[in-house]
């Protein structure tokens, strides 16, 4: 029996099992159609959401309805904006909502949502682009009821970000990680909600940064009138970094904007408030600090907040003759005093004003002295500040737990008032800007975490009205050291509106090493790692300066340049060399050109003029120059060229992208032997190329012509000299080592072996100088490691034995007709009327033939004794 109801049980939990896992199925579309349906009838935007997926054991006994990926896309004017975006949404409400009717609605209990972005802008005209509510409300109260109700008990969101934009009065402000949760039954009409809130604030004015990812932390109970639209503080616990804060009153929607009636206060008065208001990865603990004086914060804020006007309040921050000692720090922060104002009075918001009336402290003898006031704050502020004071820089970490690897020192002294507006600043306009006063550091050390070291031994900088003079900055880091004078001409354009630091500065300097100034990044996340790998490198965007420099020494990678001269002009993330110059490899280099890291891989075009310049330094030392003409340990001597050439850099080192490389060089060889010990290619040119020696082949004055692109390098032909031979060179090669070139050799006859020369001795010299050179032509492939060569020699020889074969017959013709023409003349009879044969009057063709057979039995037999047929018997 007991197992047949264990049996019995365990089949009602499985179907129990089955049926919550199939609902999901079955109900999706419904509960789909229903979202889809209420979003529509009620908001006029795009709205989208990748899937609705329903789940029975995410909240049971709820049901759990999810909406991944909801985005709502403004319509005119806001077109195209993103007003919100949920990375998931979900919604938690009772089963039996499930099986409602379709024209039921459904009760939602509880939201939850993270990954989310909402975007509040409001434009010129006042028009906010939340407003997405359908405008015809009679028709929708007519219509058919709403197909969601909500009756929210509890609701969540994680790690939201808002962003709130008001283009007229320039209010940007950033609630960033936002964290809330609240219970409360939103069923009844009025309710406290209890609440919890953690976020990152940052707000700024105009161009102005007035919070920076300030941290707030929030618990609060919140008296709500859903009838009224009001929402009072009750019991409340607020930080803002680590100050506390509490609120009494309220805010309450009204139909032309919200009310604010609230009261904040510090909840005691100790000094340690202050000190909270730093945000703790810079404050450390407040724990067992010891402190004297109070520091207090008491403000209002009351009125309306529409499109013309904001609340009145007054802010003020006050501590009069307070101190403050962390423990294990030796030194305390004395005598300070801060008198402070944030006010209006008005309502609106041009009118707001802050008076720092005091800003002042002493670490041992040294006093810091500050006063500032700001007026005008949204049209053209007006600002009238004074710094003066002494501030020991390696004091600071000793009173306050500065995070630093290594502490600073250094004396920092000033003495500065400035007055001016901010539509000057923007405007240039610097007789409206009245600056006066020094300001001056000396015997500054401070080491990064990676070691580096910046030493600066005296930086003057002097105020004047148009402009802000360093007089004297004299540093040192790692093995470089600078001496920098020059003119800063839109200081408070840059401090205040985000403009171009525009200046001009002259350099002078010993030694630099390029490395000293590079920056470099977290070490790689490898346990094999030992080297830490560098940041790509950024021009700074907001510089536009000229640098006139002058350096005696700059180590750039394996390089030692010395006497390096010229201008740089940096602008729009741009340096652009004009005229510099610098002794190198035994000779000079010049430099013009342009570096440019605005893209995302930087680029650059350089012309470069090489005067006497070492080939065995240069070809070895530099990459780019091995890879174009890889000669290095073969040519020997000096070398003039002028090379213009444009590629990508390696965004870390800095140095040329080969595989992007795309120029040209002409360069011309001074004093330059060969050495072919030293080359495989030669070494095969000249086994295969008998008529020449490599070693002794003349390249002086030899000037050639190259041209570069995609790692192909071509060499326009150009000739070169060998006693008295004649040879063409051109081809190609690849940055790989790869070659394919041709060889076309003019040749006398003389250099081509034993057999052409056999031939030769059988001319008369005469004879021998009418023949003409031979064209030989070689092929080089293969590789400089591996090269093939292949020559036309034999086919050349060929064409010179029958050249001679050919001129022997002629000159052997010749020779004969000679001698029949003399024949003839020497054996004609007394009386025979034959015209005598002379070079300009030769025997007749039939003469020739007549005598021919005498004339070479007379050469080529013996000649019979004559018979005297006059002799009588």
């Amino acid at each position: 029996m007991v197992k047949k109801i264990l049996k019995i049980i365990g089949i009602l939990l499985l179907l129990l099992v089955v049926t919550l896992f199939a609902a999901p199925f079955l109900f999706k579309d419904q509960i789909k159609a229903k979202i889809s349906e209420a979003i529509n009838a009620n908001v006029d935007a795009k709205v989208t959401f990748a899937e609705a997926d329903l789940s029975l054991f995410k909240n049971f006994p709820n049901a759990n309805v999810t909406l991944e990926k909801l985005v709502i896309i403004n319509k005119a004017p806001f077109e195209g904006d993103t007003l919100v975006s949920l990375g998931e949404i979900d919604l938690k409400m009772s089963i039996k909502e499930l099986f409602k009717d379709k024209k039921e609605a459904i009760a939602i209990d509880g939201i939850y949502s993270k990954d989310g972005l909402i975007n509040i802008i409001f434009n010129k005209n006042g028009i906010g682009n939340f407003d997405i509510a359908l405008k015809d409300q009679k028709a929708k109260e007519e219509g058919p009821s709403s197909p969601l109700l909500l009756k929210i008990k509890d609701y969540k969101i994680e790690n939201f970000q808002f962003r709130y934009f008001d283009e007229s009065s320039k209010i940007k402000m950033v609630i960033d990680s936002l964290n809330h949760e609240g219970t409360g039954d939103f069923a009844a009409q009025k309710l406290d909600l209890d609440t919890k809130t953690t976020a990152k604030i940052s707000l700024n004015l105009d161009k102005v940064n007035y919070m920076n990812k300030v941290a707030l932390t929030l618990d609060a109970v919140l008296g709500i009138d859903l009838a009224q639209s009001k929402y009072t503080f009750k019991e409340n616990k607020a930080l803002i970094n680590q100050l506390p804060l509490e609120f009494d009153g309220f805010i309450q929607i009204m139909p032309n904007g919200q009310q604010y009636d609230l009261k904040f206060k510090t909840p005691t008065s100790s000094f340690k408030n202050f000190l909270g208001i730093i945000p703790e990865a810079y404050a450390a603990s407040l724990d067992n600090v010891k402190t004297t004086g109070d520091f207090t914060i008491v403000g209002f804020a009351k009125g309306l907040y529409s499109e013309t006007t904001v609340p009145k309040f007054n802010i003020a921050i006050a501590s009069n003759n307070a101190s403050f000692q962390y423990p294990n720090l030796p030194k305390s922060v004395d005598k300070i005093v801060i008198d402070t104002k944030i006010i209006n009075e008005t309502g609106i918001l041009n009118d707001t004003y802050v008076n720092l009336d005091q800003l002042s402290f002493q670490i041992d003898q040294d006093v810091f002295n500050a006063k500032a006031n700001i007026r005008n704050v949204t049209q053209n502020a007006l600002v009238d500040a004074a710094l003066k004071g002494t501030i020991n820089l390696a004091n600071l970490s000793k009173a306050y737990p500065i995070k630093l690897d290594k502490p600073l020192s250094g004396i920092l002294k000033a003495d500065v008032t400035t007055k001016f507006d901010m539509q000057s600043v923007e405007k240039s306009d610097y007789e409206k800007i009245k600056n006066a006063g020094n300001m001056s550091l000396s015997g500054f050390k401070y080491a990064d975490e990676n070691g580096k070291t910046m030493n600066i031994s005296t930086a003057v900088v002097q105020f004047n009205p148009s402009q802000v003079n360093l007089k004297q900055l004299n540093a040192t880091t790692g093995k470089s050291d600078i001496s920098v004078s020059g003119i800063l001409e839109n200081f408070y354009g840059f401090i205040f509106r985000n403009q171009e630091l525009k200046g001009n500065f002259n350099m002078i300097s010993k030694q630099i090493a390029v490395d000293d100034f590079m920056t470099t990044g977290e070490p790689a996340k490898t346990e094999a790692a030992t080297a830490k790998k560098a940041d790509a490198m950024k021009i700074p965007a907001f510089l536009n300066c000229t640098l006139t420099a002058k350096a005696t020494t700059v180590l750039y990678d394996n390089l030692t340049l010395r006497d390096v001269s010229g201008k740089l002009f940096v602008r729009d993330q741009k340096v652009t060399l004009e005229n510099v110059k610098t002794s190198i490899f035994g000779g000079t280099i010049g430099v013009n050109g342009a570096v440019s890291t605005k893209g995302k891989t930087p680029v650059f075009n350089m012309d470069l003029k090489l005067n006497q310049v070492d080939i065995a330094q240069s070809f070895t030392q530099l990459d780019m120059l091995k890879k174009i003409a890889p000669i290095a340990g073969i040519i020997n001597g000096k070398l003039n060229s002028s090379i213009k050439l444009n590629g990508n850099l390696d965004a870390t080192e800095f140095t040329p992208d080969l595989k992007t490389l795309t120029g040209d060089l002409l360069g011309q060889l001074l004093s330059s032997t060969v050495n072919s010990n030293n080359s495989t290619l030669l070494k095969a040119i000249g086994s295969n190329i008998k008529f020449i020696d490599v070693n002794k082949i003349n390249l002086n004055d030899i000037k050639a012509a190259i041209t570069f692109k995609d790692g192909k390098v071509n060499v326009k032909p150009f000739d070169i000299k060998y006693k008295d031979i004649k040879a063409t060179v051109g081809g190609t090669h690849g940055f790989d080592q790869s070659m394919n070139y041709t060889l076309k050799f003019d040749v006398p006859a003389k250099y081509l072996g034993s057999e052409a020369n056999a031939l030769l001795a059988k001319l008369t010299p005469a004879d021998a100088t009418k023949l003409e050179n031979l064209p030989i032509n070689a092929s080089l492939v293969g590789s400089f490691t591996n090269p093939k060569i292949t020559t036309d020699v034999k086919t050349a020889v060929t064409k010179l034995t029958t050249q001679l074969v050919n001129q022997q017959k002629d000159r052997l013709v010749k020779k004969g007709t000679s001698a029949i023409t003399d024949y003839i003349n020497k054996n004609k009879k007394p009386g025979d009327t034959t015209k005598t044969a002379t070079p300009s009057t030769p025997a007749t063709k039939e003469e020739v033939k007549a005598k021919a057979a005498d004339l070479l039995n007379g050469l080529f037999k013996k000649k019979k004794k004559a018979v005297d047929t006059t002799k009588v018997n």
